[in-house]
């Protein structure tokens, strides 16, 4: 006989054992309470969105509060809406531009001219396209409002992503390599899950940063064109129209108590998840908390209902890992990847003649009305523009890279400070006009100088979450390396650490002078009631063409903006850029 003792795994469970471990515990009762309510909430505003576009005729946007819980439900819906498809546009394009040169050639100056084009040069051209999509719709509406507010979030995302996929340590890569991983595997095992911190952080940022622009989504004037969507930004539109200071109030309390659950109940807890994935050799002691993953881990019957997804996601990914390609294919693209000369220089040609081609029809609509005067005109007014944007972005990176390494390097801190920075970020400078068009107009201030500040309110934030998500992804094994050795405090900055936050602080600051040049449409021509307070600048001349339905005027100011955007990127981002993928790999 066997005496030999039965290990816990294989000794039989008592049959009241296994019926308890199919049996709900109180972590689950509060995780379904939390699913059931969420899913609620999705179903109603959902049902609202596909409501008859007359509706808004009989039931108009009113500042009565007990409207703003369903007003910011509505909000709520549409940014997270626009953040699917801001990770899905990540992950598709973001990785392209990484694994390809000659896609990178086309897609990077794409990303660099589409994040110049503000939300009004999209809403223009893309309202009347949505509303006839689905006539007769609120959907229609609902679209152009979710797009707009897509292209707030998707090109820091994009960015992030692709400056993390160029910048995987080489001892990693080796490692892959080693382990002939396919690309499937590689991409998922190795390259998604090293970006993964700087995207969750760039995300926040992003949905954050999109708040700035919600009044100008869901409160469309285009021309004719006026339609108020239920929701916080047209709530603060018509507030700010009627000077209602309480109604603005209600607004800010409304966006801070939104921040505050979607901080709790997604991003906090994606932050406590992501840490895992951080490249280093030593776990850093104090890492970041979420009470909702803690909840989620504890859960027993959930967990057990959610296995099968697991099962179905492991599956899909062990059956994509043996999709190989045929030797004969793999060869001509190994050939096609390594050839340069006469291919490069031909898809180089093409890339450059559909630039051309863009700029050709451009010109030609745009000198059917206008002359050249007007084209020296928005030239002169974009100079304006871009001085105030590089002093703005150089004193925003003064500010927040030590504050940013001080909040980065302390993940306690950084738990705390994360709701606070969100709901800074995503505070709408338009919240603030009221008192910036009374202050300038007591104090008989310059309006050219001081508003510019308001460019940059939105649009900071980009530097600080970034270099955050730089300090929070620093190896605490050379942190404690530059400890051991004593390193002095200037050395360590200019030896350790800002090499270590580099290409965040690149992407950071790329994508801000991106959202300065979006958010002087908003910040160049401000307004409070009837009072109205403009600044000389190429923001306040889209602005001002936007609201007249001058279309002409609008595609010659977004296309001087974007060739000022991306002429400054070419010179100056992507140089840095590059330098931070050849200097400071984490290796």
């Amino acid at each position: 006989m066997d005496n030999r003792p039965i290990s816990d795994a294989a000794r039989p469970m008592p049959l009241g054992i296994a019926r308890i471990a199919f049996l709900p515990n109180l972590y689950d009762l509060i995780a379904f309470a939390i699913i059931i309510g969420i899913f609620v909430a999705v179903v109603h505003g959902a049902e609202e969105m596909r409501a008859p576009l007359s509706q808004l005729d009989i039931a108009p946007v009113r500042l009565d509060p007990a409207l703003l819980p369903d007003y910011a439900l509505r909000t709520t819906l549409r940014m997270f809406a626009a953040m699917d498809a801001s990770l899905l546009f990540t992950f598709t394009v973001a990785t392209l531009a990484a694994k390809s040169r000659r896609a990178e050639i086309g897609i990077i100056p794409a990303l660099d001219i589409l994040q110049s084009v503000p939300v009004l040069g999209f809403l223009t051209f893309t309202v009347v396209f949505f509303l006839q999509l689905f006539p007769g719709s609120q959907l229609g509406a609902e679209c152009a409002a979710i797009f707009a507010i897509f292209t707030a979030q998707a090109w820091n995302m994009a960015f992030s992503f692709y400056q993390s996929l160029r910048t995987v340590p080489q001892d990693l890569d080796e490692v892959a390599r080693h382990f002939r991983l396919s690309p499937w595997l590689r991409f998922w095992r190795l390259e998604a899950p090293f970006a993964t911190p700087g995207l969750v952080w760039n995300a926040m940022m992003s949905m954050s940063g999109s708040w700035f622009f919600v009044i100008a989504s869901e409160a469309i004037s285009v021309g004719d064109t006026k339609i108020a969507l239920p929701g916080i930004g047209a709530w603060l539109s018509l507030a700010i129209e009627q000077r209602d200071l309480r109604a603005v109030v209600l607004a800010i309390l409304a966006i801070g108590i939104v921040i505050l659950l979607y901080d709790q109940l997604v991003f906090r807890p994606i932050v406590a998840w992501s840490d895992k994935f951080r490249a280093e050799q030593t776990a850093s002691q104090r890492r970041p908390r979420s009470w909702v993953y803690d909840l989620v881990r504890r859960t027993r019957l959930t967990r057990l209902l959610m296995q099968p997804v697991d099962w179905a996601l492991m599956g899909l990914g062990s059956w994509l890992a043996t999709i190989r390609m045929p030797p004969r294919v793999a060869g001509r693209l190994r050939a096609l990847s390594v050839s340069g000369g006469a291919i490069d220089f031909l898809w180089i040609a093409i890339v450059a003649s559909g630039a051309a081609f863009a700029l050709w029809l451009v010109a030609d609509y745009v000198r059917a009305t206008l002359a050249v005067g007007d084209l020296i005109q928005a030239v002169m007014l974009g100079g304006l523009t871009l001085l105030r944007v590089v002093i703005l972005i150089a004193l925003a990176s003064l500010v927040w890279v030590p504050i940013g390494v001080w909040i980065g390097l302390r993940p306690t801190v950084a738990e705390r400070i994360q709701p606070l920075a969100q709901f800074l970020a995503a505070f709408p400078a338009n919240v603030l006009f009221p008192f910036v068009v009374v202050t300038i107009v007591t104090l008989h201030l310059n309006p050219n100088i001081w508003l510019s500040f308001l460019m940059i309110l939105g649009t900071q934030w980009y530097i600080l979450f970034n270099v955050i998500a730089g300090a929070t992804a620093f190896p605490t094994d050379l942190r404690e390396v530059s400890t051991l050795f004593r390193v002095g405090r200037w050395q360590w900055w200019r030896n350790v650490i800002l090499p270590g936050i580099f290409p965040y602080f690149v992407t950071g600051a790329l994508t801000a002078t991106g959202g300065s040049w979006n958010a002087s449409i908003v910040a160049e021509v401000v307004s409070w009631g009837d009072t109205r307070l403009q600044a000389a600048g190429l923001g306040a001349y889209i602005a001002q063409a936007t609201d007249a339905g001058d279309y002409p005027r609008v595609v010659l100011g977004v296309a001087v903006m974007s060739v000022f955007v991306v002429t400054f990127n070419q010179l100056l981002w992507r140089p840095l850029y590059r330098f931070a993928e050849r200097r400071f790999r984490l290796d």
